[in-house]
């Protein structure tokens, strides 16, 4: 199949399914993971000022709320996921392109609403969750530059979505590799005032982060419109944009937001009952939190490649290659994050020392992460099975899942265990490590059912 300038289309709905999901799924994990590094390398810049763990903490809190606000990232997100990867497998190459181009619309529009809101209360939002004095100045320094950008940062979300639903993953992969290492190399420079520059100081992360998002998407458009992807973006398409398909790609994503809202209002709740613990423990917490998100984000990157998959594979009518391909992620998913466990698990000690000097808080954070290393093997079945529904637009399934996961299992002990018990930080570490455990096996069982293999978009 060609399209309006002659090029062949890739199509990984044939041969190995193995091949296809490395192929679909490892740029993602490549770009993903490298963003990932960025964050850790960030802190590991802000962890050197003066302030060291006041810096970290502030960080920590504000990424607790950066969480919150992405959440509402999610009611575009999953939809142009289960979209753009459908219509693309269908081969109706003008309704991909008329899906892209709404997306970036809606992210664009949600991004600087949600900015203004964030700029205006960030400080309010940390102090509600326990951020003060140093740690508090700091937090509000950086986020609200942050929120400036925020608009920015969900659209190039979505162009990375696009490439990766019109099969063009190593391009949306090299593409997220440029912008972090911009984002690395920039951080040391605005930070501490290298080359003339002034010494931003934590502000200097904030602008770094933003100025690589910006240079991001303009590259990223720039190879839409300039034909370098298999669907190319046009001023005028074929296909007129609407309402009503704006509001469809929403409408699949509202149980993904409310359960990524769920998800991230926990972790504020839960932010909240580990600040009484001190100024170090939350700096231990967050470094924890860095640690496995590296973890996650491995996953997540596979996962999103495997959505896309999943979507191309239901739209060429072919149900039992998706099945194949989704229990053959599942595995792959455990193996990988039983192997970073492993790592974790070993090196925990040496992993806290990148970032601290202190042996108080070097011993709280290796207790900290042998622990959550425990659960890393269901986190990672878990995200498959979650990025298997995304990518047929059924989110209902995981907005339930991690209600249940975020509050029944998570916050609820962690507030019996930690404020009448009044016992230690170290039952918060068992009782995220032990949710994980019971909320995948539930996924599973209810995964085996097979209603996502049905599901119309």
């Amino acid at each position: 199949m060609t399209d309006d300038v002659g090029k062949k289309r890739a199509d990984y709905t044939e041969g190995s399914i193995f091949y296809s999901i490395m192929k679909m799924g490892l740029p993602s994990m490549f770009g993903f993971l490298a963003q990932h590094i960025y964050s850790m390398v960030d802190m590991y810049w802000v962890s050197r000022l003066a302030q060291q763990e006041a810096g970290v903490a502030a960080i920590t809190f504000f990424s607790n709320i950066l969480w919150l606000f992405f959440s509402f990232n999610q009611l575009v997100g999953p939809g142009s996921v289960a979209i753009i990867s459908r219509r693309y497998g269908e081969k109706e190459y003008n309704k991909a392109e008329k899906a892209i181009k709404e997306t970036l619309i809606l992210k664009l529009a949600f991004g600087g609403l949600f900015g203004l809101v964030g700029f205006f209360f960030v400080g309010w939002m940390l102090q509600l969750i326990g951020a003060e004095g140093e740690v508090l100045a700091l937090g509000v320094d950086y986020g609200r530059i942050m929120f400036i950008g925020m608009a920015i940062m969900y659209a190039t979300y979505s162009i990375f979505t696009g490439m990766r639903g019109v099969a063009n993953p190593n391009m949306a992969m090299f593409l997220m590799l440029g912008s972090n290492v911009l984002n690395m190399v920039l951080d040391p420079i605005f930070i501490f005032g290298y080359l003339g520059l002034p010494a931003w100081g934590i502000k200097g992360a904030a602008y770094a982060s933003v100025l690589s998002y910006i240079l991001t998407l303009s590259v990223g458009l720039f190879l839409f419109y300039g034909g370098r992807t298999n669907v190319r973006l046009h001023l005028r398409g074929k296909e007129r944009l609407s309402v009503a398909s704006m509001w469809k790609i929403i409408k699949i994503g509202v149980p993904a937001w409310l359960g990524s809202m769920s998800f991230s209002g926990a972790r504020l709740v839960i932010m909240g009952m580990v600040a009484p613990f001190g100024t170090a423990v939350v700096a231990a917490y967050g470094v924890g939190n860095q640690v496995t998100a590296f973890g996650i984000m491995l996953l997540v990157g596979i996962g999103l490649g495997l959505s896309s998959l999943i979507g191309h594979n239901i739209g060429a009518s072919k149900p039992d290659r998706a099945k194949k391909t989704a229990d053959q992620a599942i595995l792959l998913g455990a193996g990988i994050m039983l192997v970073f466990a492993l790592v974790t698990f070993i090196f925990a000690r040496e992993i806290m020392g990148l970032f601290f000097d202190t042996s108080s808080t070097i011993a709280l954070g290796h207790l900290m992460l042998k622990i959550f290393a425990v659960g890393f093997p269901f986190i990672g079945a878990f995200i498959m099975i979650e990025e298997i529904h995304v990518g047929v637009g059924l989110n209902t399934p995981t907005m339930i899942m991690n209600i249940i996961h975020s509050w029944a299992l998570e916050t609820l002990p962690i507030y019996f265990l930690t404020v009448p018990l009044a016992l230690g930080q170290t039952t918060v570490w068992w009782t995220i490590s032990a949710a994980g455990v019971v909320s995948t096996a539930a996924f599973y069982v209810y995964y085996r059912r097979g209603r996502w293999l049905t599901v119309k978009v």
